[in-house]
């Protein structure tokens, strides 16, 4: 296994002056701890506030919840935070409006003061400091580009504010924010390294290729299709950024033992004992020594994936069987075959006539659609801390194949999709993924811009199921308030007609006059007025 970036091996430090994430005021944390004349003396400790941000600028709970505010995945058990968003219930007391706010918060202040601080580390370099602030200013540039995704217009300042100052803040417009994001962005891919340039016992350091990465996807978000080509651009035509290229093989993407592949250009780190995530406990079957199923793939997204052979999948086709690959690398259904981490494999059965633990029952604690997860259930122990689900798997952030989609869509906005650029994205996508070297699976249809924006979004929906990216993908293409509101349906599983039906779950509800931004929290709004609420809340 490739060695992991130890950005977890200052604990002792960091547990003696932890930034509190979870807070909601703007002025979120103590920072004695840190801003005292006497910390700031060592590299080690400047690292332990470094790393502190590392595990700031996001998290694997929202990496596998924002799932659930899209069509790819229903919440059935429970009523999590995300239920009640993606059901329209949401007021601006909802726990994870609320805890985003001051997660992102946290992280920008631990930012703020590694950047207030980091001169006074006269034993490090002024190479390596730059380099450093350089990591800060993207996490702190990611945390708010994250903000003003869901929020809107945020209050953005760019040094420590005092807590009156957080009292009276006003909310800068979101175009004002995301022009500095990108600046920042170039100016920090002007001094960062490129992955290529960093040694091993770096891996998993933000580099240059993130840099322009991340803000290749910043422009996505405003649908700047020229910028979004320019920047995608400089990843796949150029080595100035660092050289990546799809992974031979899909399903292994996600395993541990591929983790710093050349696709991965920014992941979530982890590592053994220290730092590990356990969702996926409440998403595998559970014959796996799940606890339950929190929710679980959709037929929808079932139904995105094409034949192996390139052409839509159709009532008279198999349910699963020649399917495009990834499908089966994505998602566990009726009949799969699941290698445990001893190495035996076997037969997942999910209908409701079989006798096994991952069986279809309404109403009970397993997958509430006849689905269960795969991606991210690597077979090997060695991902794991004992014989739990909790994982010491990076997860991954930006991978090349999004910059290849990017790329892609950003072409055929502009007019200019061609067969040449089809064979750049889509066919290497496709053809790593394992489709049949068909006409239909490899060759640029023969269709208009419509028509392909369609297949190019579907290929995006698949490529990258599971991975927390849909939600913001529909938002922008303002389909969510038609997706987000259609029946849910599950697997052919439901018998009450006397006769195998899909299963059919509630559908979600989503105003396109209040939803595409979400509520500041009603905690921040008493603390300071000024900010003012987004309409509808």
């Amino acid at each position: 296994m490739t060695r992991k970036f130890k950005i977890y091996a200052h604990l002792t430090l960091l547990a003696a002056g932890l930034f509190i994430s979870s807070c909601v005021k703007l002025d979120v944390t103590p920072t004695n701890k840190f801003t005292d004349e006497t910390y700031w003396t060592s590299e080690d400790k400047a690292n332990s506030v470094l790393n502190m941000a590392y595990r700031q600028m996001f998290t694997s709970d929202y990496f596998i919840t924002n799932e659930i505010l899209s069509d790819n995945v229903y919440n059935g058990y429970g009523a999590s935070n995300e239920k009640i968003i993606a059901t329209g219930l949401a007021d601006a007391s909802n726990g994870r409006f609320e805890s985003e706010w001051g997660a992102c918060y946290g992280g920008i202040k631990t930012c703020h003061t590694f950047l207030a601080n980091i001169d006074r580390v006269t034993s490090m370099s002024t190479s390596l400091r730059e380099k450093r602030k350089a990591e800060i200013r993207f996490i702190r540039a990611s945390l708010y580009l994250e903000l003003t995704t869901w929020y809107g217009d945020v209050p953005h300042f760019t040094v420590d504010i005092t807590p009156e100052q957080a009292k009276t803040i006003t909310r800068k417009p979101h175009g004002e924010i995301m022009e500095w994001i990108h600046k920042e962005l170039d100016d920090v891919a002007a001094v960062l390294p490129s992955s290529s340039e960093y040694p091993a016992a770096d891996n998993g350091r933000i580099t240059r290729g993130a840099a322009v990465a991340l803000n290749a996807r910043a422009y996505l978000y405003e649908n700047n299709w020229a910028k979004v080509a320019e920047y995608c651009d400089k990843l796949m035509n150029s080595s100035a950024y660092g050289t990546y290229s799809l992974f031979s093989n899909y399903e292994e993407l996600f395993w541990i033992k591929n983790e710093y592949n050349s696709e991965i250009i920014l992941s979530l780190q982890y590592v053994p004992d220290l730092r590990t995530w356990g969702n996926l406990v409440d998403y595998v079957p559970m014959s796996a020594n799940a606890r339950l199923n929190n929710a679980a793939p959709t037929q929808g997204l079932v139904d995105s994936y094409l034949m192996k052979n390139g052409e839509k999948w159709t009532s008279g086709d198999p349910d699963y069987a020649n399917r495009d690959p990834r499908m089966g690398a994505t998602i566990v259904y009726d009949g799969s075959k699941w290698q445990d981490r001893s190495g035996n494999s076997r037969t997942i059965e999910i209908n409701p006539d079989s006798k096994t633990l991952d069986k279809y029952t309404n109403g009970s604690a397993g997958s509430s659609t006849g689905y269960y997860y795969r991606k991210f259930a690597d077979p090997s122990p060695a991902a794991y801390t004992g014989g739990s689900w909790d994982s010491n798997l990076n997860l991954p952030l930006i991978r090349y194949a999004d910059v290849l989609l990017m790329y892609a869509e950003a072409k055929n906005e502009l007019g200019g999709m061609n067969s040449t650029i089809w064979n750049q994205t889509i066919r290497k996508l496709r053809e790593r993924a394992g489709f049949d070297n068909t006409t239909e699976a490899m060759d640029l249809p023969a269709v208009g811009q419509a028509e392909l924006r369609e297949i190019i979004r579907n290929e995006r929906r698949c490529e990258l199921a599971l991975e927390g990216l849909r939600a913001f993908d529909i938002r922008r293409w303002k389909t969510a308030e038609t997706v987000l509101t259609q029946p849910i349906r599950g697997a052919k599983f439901d018998k009450s007609s006397g006769t195998y039906d899909y299963i059919k779950l509630p559908a979600g509800n989503f105003s396109r006059n209040r939803d595409y931004l979400w509520a500041v929290p009603r905690k921040e709004l008493l603390l300071n007025p000024n900010l003012k609420q987004n309409p509808g809340y």
